[in-house]
């Protein structure tokens, strides 16, 4: 520390690209010539001089970072694998994916993907060809695709039936080589292409984790190829898995 109290602050740690999943900082003294250390400490100087100390707010490691109580409480008892998609904003097709599993009663952050969903961003009341993502938390139980099984945990249906159409731009072509059924308005159990729609059309289906494009999608979330391929070897049923999804505001209400 230098001379006459000049004060060190901490630096704040940005995780997960846009998105701020916690904070650290470095301790620091104000107004006193020693030096001074506790990890989350601002100083402040008292009447005689002393320094005394408030800590930053602690990181409840028995939650989702950034997810609010409404949400979090919807995350089932049992699940020990949450993939949270942080959406950059309530109108943005860019989101960040972190896969977190619970050791104990912590989460703990395992993998993180840049990711995309809906083009024109996110909706708390998703219709058909909105181009919105729904935000929720919803259970991941059925997987397929174009490409043989990579080892998946989830049942998973290797169909050429996934294919995307060839009068989609080329670089939409292997959205399908992988996917990961998002349980909204399906019914758990088939695969992912299965068209029953238990809410009704008008509410949209068929959303999907899915391999990246580099841009917005119709509704799903997409990763990149080795996220896709890392997802379906993890995610096990015997863990309950869920996908808690949103913009970032909507995912702290």
């Amino acid at each position: 520390m230098r001379k006459n109290g000049a004060m060190r602050t901490g630096l704040a740690a940005m995780v997960c690209g846009a998105v701020v999943l916690a904070l650290s900082a470095c301790g620091g003294a104000e107004g006193g010539s020693g030096s001074g250390s506790g990890s989350g400490a601002k100083g402040h100087s008292g009447p005689r001089g002393e320094v005394a100390r408030t800590s930053a707010p602690a990181v409840d490691p028995t939650r989702i970072p950034d997810v609010g109580d409404r949400l979090q409480g919807q995350i089932p008892s049992d699940s020990r694998q949450v993939l949270a998609v942080y959406g950059e904003g309530k109108d943005s097709a860019d989101s960040t994916a972190v896969l977190y599993t619970k050791s104990g009663t912590a989460w703990e952050k395992t993998s993180v993907w840049a990711a995309h969903n809906g083009k024109k961003g996110w909706t708390t009341d998703h219709h058909e060809d909105d181009k919105r993502s729904p935000v929720g938390v919803f259970t991941l139980s059925d997987a397929g695709g174009v490409l043989d099984d990579p080892g998946a945990l989830l049942p998973y249906a290797q169909s050429e039936t996934y294919q995307a159409p060839h009068d989609w731009p080329e670089a939409y072509w292997h959205d399908f080589d992988y996917v990961i059924a998002i349980d909204y308005n399906r019914i758990e159990g088939n695969p992912p292409d299965d068209p029953t729609r238990p809410w009704g059309d008008d509410k949209g289906g068929g959303i999907w984790l899915h391999m990246d494009h580099g841009s917005g999608t119709s509704a799903c979330v997409s990763l990149p190829k080795e996220g896709m391929e890392y997802l379906l070897r993890t995610l096990d049923p015997r863990q309950h898995p869920v996908v808690v999804m949103g913009d970032k505001a909507d995912l702290k209400a």
